[in-house]
């Protein structure tokens, strides 16, 4: 199992703690440093950063990590400006740039900077586009003809090296997983229950078996926290914290962590989550830090790492 550290600089964070928890994520061998992009989240006077321009930095400035973007939205950017963002992204990391795609989301986030949110169904036929379009892109150039997006460049230079991929993530039953079997080399999801993971990976291995790909090619991946203690007390008193705040005991809460497969415990008890996932097809587990950097603890951090590496 891969293991990465996933940030939400929107929340709060300075360029340079960006590259300190990076560097941090290296040194620990972590596979996978990745960060979110999004320009605020419901605090609009955070400090934060843009998220292909900060890792086009954090590529420099580091050696062997792989870079990525859960997810960069297509309402954000032109697929033109994506692809071409990646693939210079591709060639300053070395080939250690995974581009992550979604359709976006955010009201809040939209309206705030006036950008375009067009109803979901209008979003997905143009995330399929530029899907479509930024595949053609990083094979070198092409034509596509979309209502939304069409390129018409038969080369298209720096085209994407063997390390430049596509991430799709979402958590939709049949649109996202079908989208990601047709384009993507990673399908990301946050952690859920067994079932709903087994479905849509079955939807996503029909899809890329459809258009002739090979299913075993597409990493399956998960995002979520990682809740670990250095003794079963200090669990114990976390459950009954965490549970409190949802109105649950802390044996329910411990239920619905397992339910979801949710790495919770002493570092023994949390590394089973990630044998569970192992089990199911997942090849790559994200510990989501859903706080402003500055604020996130690196020697918790080195625990959880730790127990989901099984040290």
């Amino acid at each position: 199992m891969e293991l990465g550290l996933f940030v939400e600089p929107q929340l709060g964070g300075s360029y340079r703690s960006l590259v300190e928890l990076a560097q941090w994520a290296e040194a620990k061998g972590i596979d996978v440093f990745a960060r979110s992009d999004h320009y605020m989240h419901g605090d609009i006077t955070a400090h934060a950063t843009d998220a292909l321009t900060s890792l086009a930095g954090v590529a420099v400035e580091t050696d062997s990590i792989r870079l990525m973007t859960l997810v960069s939205p297509i309402t954000f950017r032109h697929p033109a400006v994506m692809a071409k963002s990646a693939t210079t992204l591709d060639e300053i990391s070395g080939g250690r740039f995974t581009l992550g795609v979604g359709t976006g989301w955010m009201e809040s986030e939209h309206e705030a900077f006036g950008l375009d949110l067009p109803p979901l169904g209008e979003r997905f036929d143009r995330f399929a586009e530029a899907l479509e379009y930024i595949r053609a892109v990083f094979d070198g150039g092409g034509e596509t003809k979309g209502e939304y997006y069409s390129l018409n460049a038969p080369t298209v230079l720096p085209s994407g090296s063997a390390g430049l991929g596509i991430v799709v993530g979402g958590s939709g039953e049949k649109k996202t997983p079908t989208l990601a079997g047709q384009f993507a080399d990673e399908y990301n999801m946050f952690v859920t229950d067994s079932e709903s993971i087994e479905r849509r990976v079955a939807v996503m291995r029909e899809a890329a078996s459809a258009v002739g790909r090979n299913p075993d090619d597409i990493l399956v991946s998960v995002a979520g926290p990682g809740f670990v203690y250095h003794d079963e007390k200090a669990h114990q008193e976390a459950l009954t914290e965490r549970g409190a705040k949802k109105e649950q005991t802390a044996e329910r809460y411990a239920r619905f962590l397992d339910e979801r497969n949710i790495p919770h415990g002493t570092p023994q008890d949390a590394h089973k989550a990630i044998v569970t996932l192992a089990t199911l097809g997942v090849g790559r587990y994200y510990v989501q830090e859903f706080a402003a950097l500055e604020d996130i603890d690196r020697d918790r951090l080195d625990l959880v790492f730790s127990a989901l590496i099984g040290e």
